[in-house]
């Protein structure tokens, strides 16, 4: 059991403090300990698609241009890896189910599977 955070994001502490108790999982600060290329294709595949990890609301994603061109997966993985920020935090990862994104169903699932 993993989570993939920011330490610096509001947003993903307030979900860290919700899943609470989280004594058994692992946690990865992005920020501080990049991921690795194994890291993401282990997401990859578990989420079906590198775009499915990728974060639309980065500020880098309007200052590149990125919105104006047709992303490939081969794209998503090679920004995931580039910079932290392409990431849709938190991942959580339990066994072999994967929650992406910071929506409330998504936090209310991985805090079922995290407890169960």
């Amino acid at each position: 059991m993993k989570i993939y955070h920011l330490s610096t994001c509001d947003t993903c502490q307030r979900i860290l403090k919700e899943l609470q108790p989280l004594n058994s999982v692992l946690l990865q600060d992005i920020k501080t300990e990049a991921m690795t290329e194994a890291q993401v294709e282990e997401m990859q595949k578990l989420a079906g698609s590198y775009e499915a990890l990728f974060s639309k609301r980065a500020r880098l994603y309007r200052q590149k241009g990125l919105h104006e061109k047709q992303l490939s997966e081969t794209n998503y993985k090679k920004l995931i890896l580039e910079h932290y920020t392409f990431l849709k935090r938190p991942v959580i990862l339990v066994n072999d189910q994967i929650f992406i994104g910071n929506s409330k169903k998504v936090v209310e699932a991985a805090k079922e599977a995290l407890h169960a």
